[in-house]
């Protein structure tokens, strides 16, 4: 019990503490601390939700179905964009909600777990402790999720040995930029196409749709992150790329061990296949 008393009060720190670190080098504060994946709340509707995130100052890039009965609201604004308009940054221009109508909570992606994954010795914390505090202040009573991993090891996170890191992306079609978001688009009448982001003159992120037999793996191992979805793909420096699932999928579901972890073992390939069809 003490023990478990213990993590609690380190994780809620990630809730409820803004440190002022001014750039990538400042310190954090959270140093030597885990950090949670998530920030869970009781459930609002998708409306409710979204007329928060708004009044919070937030662009809504997205409302999609990610699994039955749950919607992942993907949402923005200036500063993550500007963050992500970095070289390689693109997958730490948006944050998700996930409103699950079964089990009736929501689910944040907290910012400094995911914006320390993906932005790595770029990270800034006053940006993404930013975004944590407007959540808090917009949704009262978010408490922590079980999901954690040590803040140190985020910006170098990989699942085990042999298993791929941030940087180890899916290339999946070169060509243009112009090319590329042309096909992205086109592909089965923009049908696939979830949403659109432009964050600088090189850099796009789009939000993509797995094939359905694909997207199953959420309810496999756990529709409470069913926010994962959908799939992003960048398109920058004339590539389309996107983060490999290996990586994704194992850093959305820290608690995931290696039993899990097998019982998916066809659905990174099944992703890369299905991202890389819009460019064929």
């Amino acid at each position: 019990m003490k023990k478990l008393l213990t993590l609690i009060a380190t994780v809620a720190v990630v809730i409820f503490s803004g440190c002022g670190a001014s750039g990538p080098s400042a310190k954090s504060g959270l140093e030597g601390t885990k950090v949670n994946a998530y920030l869970i709340g009781e459930h609002v509707d998708t409306k409710t939700a979204t007329s928060k995130l708004e009044e919070a100052g937030f662009e809504i890039v997205a409302s999609y179905e990610s699994i039955k009965k749950g919607t992942t609201i993907v949402f923005t604004n200036d500063a993550l964009k500007a963050e992500a308009a970095k070289p390689g940054r693109a997958f730490a221009a948006v944050l998700r909600l996930f409103v699950d109508d079964k089990e009736k909570m929501i689910s944040f992606t907290n910012p400094v777990y995911f914006g320390k994954a993906f932005m790595q010795e770029e990270y800034n914390h006053s940006v993404f402790s930013a975004q944590l505090e407007s959540i808090n202040k917009a949704f009262p009573d978010l408490k922590p999720s079980a999901d954690v991993w040590e803040f140190d090891g985020l910006a170098d996170y990989h699942f085990m040995i042999s298993m791929p890191y941030y940087k180890d992306v899916d290339l999946l079609a070169e060509g243009t930029n112009a090319d590329l978001l042309a096909k992205a688009k086109d592909y089965k009448n923009g049908k696939e196409l979830v949403f659109e982001l432009k964050l600088s003159e090189n850099s796009t992120l789009l939000g993509y749709e797995l094939g359905r037999r694909t997207s199953r793996f959420v309810k496999k191992i756990g529709r409470a992150n069913a926010a994962i979805l959908p799939y992003c793909i960048s398109i920058e420096n004339n590539k389309a790329v996107a983060l490999n699932a290996k990586y994704y999928i194992a850093i959305s579901y820290p608690l995931l061990d290696m039993n899990g972890f097998m019982g998916i073992m066809t659905v990174p390939g099944a992703v890369t296949k299905d991202l890389e069809s819009p460019f064929k």
